[in-house]
């Protein structure tokens, strides 16, 4: 590299931004394709994005160049969810989202264009994430199925088989059309490989069971029953997780969200 281009910089600016009920890392799924969301990309108005818009509609798919707006630094090994937990690799054979550059580029469904806000379905970005491009997804210049996936190749499948009770349906349902915080999708995203890492997600036995566990999603608890040999869960349960103490009338509010709590624990008080 000549040496009046080692210092080269690059400043970008972005021309619009993601909207979607998920708002938190943990929220976000390890790709687009394993999410079941929707939410819209909302460009900035002045600058011609309408035109820039034309002839977009057409396409099922896009890609979406954004910013990982909530990481800081990187690191040059990485572990990847669906590998396993003693190994690590080298960061730019990952999608790890901790970067040099925190830029991330996601495959998602386009459902229609309504102005400057394109509605998108399946996507693994956060609320609030700065777009810097967007792109047709050609088919057959973007999909190569029989490509080598270098120690991807390696892995034996160790995805999890998810299964969900009634009365879990049930009650996040509500809490759906309360608040719109989708707890099945959460569950498929976090509990699909390496469900029981206690060091990367918030999980731990449930002293009452030995088969039991809860994992911690905002301020809920959700509880599961997980069979290793199988590699199968069913996730049973849900409950806040504040104390009584902390739902009293007038008790501080930090999240703004224990009128919901309150309500939930009314409604389904055994």
């Amino acid at each position: 590299m000549p040496e009046d281009r080692k210092t080269d910089s690059f400043s970008f600016t972005p021309i619009g931004v993601v909207r979607s009920s998920g708002k938190f890392r943990f929220e976000a799924a390890r790709q687009g394709v394993f999410s079941r969301n929707s939410g819209r990309i909302e460009l900035l108005s002045g600058f011609n994005y309408e035109q820039a818009l034309s002839d977009l509609a057409g396409f099922e798919r896009i890609w979406v160049v954004f910013v990982f707006h909530l990481n800081k630094g990187w690191r040059p090994k990485a572990s990847p969810p669906v590998a396993p937990a003693d190994r690590r690799f080298g960061l730019f054979s990952t999608r790890s989202p901790y970067r040099p550059n925190p830029i991330g580029l996601s495959c998602v469904e386009l459902e229609k264009i309504d102005g400057l806000t394109l509605h998108i379905r399946n996507f693994d970005m956060l609320d609030g994430t700065p777009v810097l491009d967007l792109k047709p997804y050609i088919p057959e210049i973007d999909s190569f199925p029989g490509a080598r996936a270098g120690w991807r190749d390696e892995l034996k499948a160790s995805e999890w088989q998810i299964t969900f009770s009634s009365k879990f349906i049930d009650k996040t349902s509500w809490i759906f059309e309360q608040a719109e915080l989708d707890m099945v999708n959460f569950c498929r995203v976090q509990l699909a490989y390496s469900p029981l890492n206690v060091a990367k997600k918030r999980v731990g036995r449930h002293s009452a069971d030995g088969n039991m566990w809860n994992i911690g999603y905002r301020t809920w608890k959700i509880f599961f029953r997980a069979d290793e040999a199988a590699r199968s869960i069913e996730v049973d349960d849900v409950s806040s997780n504040y104390k009584a103490s902390e739902l009293v009338p007038d008790a501080e509010d930090v999240y703004r969200d224990k009128e919901l709590h309150r309500a939930f624990n009314v409604k389904f008080a055994e």
